[in-house]
């Protein structure tokens, strides 16, 4: 049985953490109690006044019966210290929240696993999937019939044409582009500004190339 419950953890205290507070307080009906990380991590007691709790002893302080949690970090090691976070969080047996942005545009028929961040104008179009703990960075468009694995990170821009399948622990940088029907195998990482034509191997690496400075400065262009 889902869930219900209105109070929330948040799993991280960096910046990715940070954010997620302030959005699950503007745009939802989650009250975030605190952060939690790892006792040998924890260097102060509060983040903006909300105290830091431990993940070793969050189940005598909260119970999972009672309190959702939420998993923010970043895509570190191809999103695998998120994942380990989760899976770890999981096993003490705390559900998870999503949070999805009310300038978000959602079909009906998507479906989104656990652990879930959609930011402000990504569009999700019919028939999309979208995996546990996985991000989605503002502005992308997700096209219909598309998958998109656990673990993954998508970062602003970025257009997935339809019916394309992405793996697990895929990192996706600001403005790439994928064409219709390809299969991103796992671990890949796609660079800011990368056109992907084909599918791809596991763990490949695709980089476009830098804009290289014109000759000439801006004062001798006379712009």
């Amino acid at each position: 049985m889902k869930n219900t419950a209105n109070e929330l953890i948040i799993i991280g205290t960096g910046p990715q953490a940070q954010i997620a507070r302030d959005y699950f307080h503007e745009f939802s009906d989650k009250k975030v109690l605190g952060f939690a990380c790892h006792e040998k991590y924890r260097e102060k007691e509060n983040i903006y006044g909300l105290p830091i709790f431990t993940i070793e002893a969050l189940t005598e302080s909260h119970s999972p019966e009672d309190c959702l949690a939420f998993v923010a970090v970043g895509y570190r090691k191809m999103n695998k210290m998120r994942q380990a976070l989760y899976e770890e969080v999981k096993g003490l047996g705390f559900a998870f929240a999503n949070f999805i942005h009310p300038k978000a545009t959602v079909s009906e028929s998507a479906h989104l696993g656990e652990n879930v961040f959609v930011f402000e104008d990504n569009t999700i179009q019919p028939y999309v999937r979208i995996g546990n703990n996985t991000v989605l960075w503002s502005g992308n468009h997700i096209g219909h019939h598309s998958t998109i694995g656990d673990h993954c990170f998508i970062s602003s821009h970025v257009v997935v044409s339809g019916s394309c399948c992405i793996g697990n622990n895929v990192f996706v940088g600001v403005n790439a582009t994928f064409h219709d029907s390809l299969t991103i195998s796992d671990e890949c990482l796609i660079g800011a500004g990368a056109l992907i034509a084909k599918s791809t191997k596991p763990k490949e690496v695709y980089l476009s190339s830098r804009t290289k400075p014109f000759p000439k400065d801006s004062e001798a262009l006379g712009f």
